[in-house]
């Protein structure tokens, strides 16, 4: 069951991760970056500045409602625009990279604020009876609603829904079960063709192009999870300095890294390449995903009422 917002977003946010890792530029899970509808499709999809938005105005409610039921909750926001943005399969902003590398600085900004998270001192300090008034009042407890739906592909998802988090998410989203149906179509839509995806033979013309740029630049990785990955390789605990170093190492393969993508219009051909494969799926999928746009541009609508935007 899940016991404070923190501890819901940090899940969300892996989702959001696992599904980042795969995406070639860094979008959400359809386009993703706030541009005009691909073809076949008439509702453009939010960029993560918007997406970030809702998610604010989310946490506002849910604060809103415990207080209402007696009880404190903190909103959380560790992160600025910049840091929030998603790091995809390529990364071609060199300004971006040059501050932030790959964003392990980041990751352990995340982590402090994760650790530091005063809803979880505030449960874990109220008495049996108010802690369990808590939990539902938060999120409904073992008698939430159960809502179930399938996921593309095959097999399906549950998630129980209830307390002030099912009714944040009916305030932006409307109707709970079908806005599960809608996003868990769009979450998991990429699986679908990402094999083909990285196996294409324009995409993967334009990673070699990359590789060559990088290997000339100093920096011979074959594509650019094993450039982010080489970054990683370094003592779970290390000095003020050897932090220091560690960093710098990072942000010059981080810089590269982007110059190149952007010399051989990595994420152009990307793009490209992506809204190939997921045309192929219109016939089942598209209408779905019309769906699911509308929906969030009207929970956009809804937030920009309830949360400033984030800087």
């Amino acid at each position: 069951m899940k016991r404070t917002a923190f501890r819901r977003k940090a899940a969300r946010l892996s989702a959001v991760a696992a599904v980042a890792a795969l995406a070639l530029t860094g979008c959400s899970r359809t386009s993703g970056d706030g541009s005009a509808p691909t073809a076949g499709h008439r509702v453009r999809d939010l960029t993560y500045a918007e997406d970030l938005r809702i998610s604010d105005a989310e946490q506002r409610l849910v604060a809103r409602c415990m207080a209402r039921h007696g009880f404190r909750y903190w909103t959380d926001r560790p992160l600025t625009l910049a840091e929030s943005r998603p790091l995809g399969y390529v990364q071609d902003d060199v300004d971006w990279a040059r501050t932030y590398g790959y964003g392990s600085r980041i990751t352990a900004k995340e982590d402090r604020a994760r650790l530091r998270n005063p809803n979880s001192a505030y449960r874990e300090g109220l008495g049996a009876t108010r802690k369990a008034a808590y939990d539902n009042a938060l999120d409904g407890g073992r008698q939430a609603e159960l809502l179930r739906t399938e996921v593309p592909g095959g097999g399906r998802v549950s998630k129980r829904t209830g307390g002030c988090d099912a009714a944040a998410e009916r305030t932006l989203y409307g109707d709970p079960r079908t806005w599960f149906r809608l996003d868990t179509t769009a979450s998991n839509l990429r699986p679908l063709y990402v094999g083909e995806l990285l196996h294409d033979q324009r995409f993967t013309a334009a990673v070699h192009a990359w590789s060559a740029c990088m290997k000339r630049a100093g920096h011979p990785y074959r594509d650019p999870d094993a450039a982010r990955q080489a970054t990683r390789e370094h003592p779970a605990v290390r000095t003020r300095a050897e932090e220091a170093r560690s960093f710098a190492a990072e942000t010059r393969i981080a810089v590269a890294d982007a110059t190149c993508a952007r010399a051989v219009s990595l994420r152009s051909v990307g793009q490209d390449r992506e809204a190939h494969y997921l045309a192929r799926l219109d016939g089942e999928y598209g209408a779905r995903l019309d769906a699911y746009r509308q929906v969030r541009l009207t929970a956009l609508e809804r937030a920009e009422r309830i949360a400033p935007a984030r800087t």
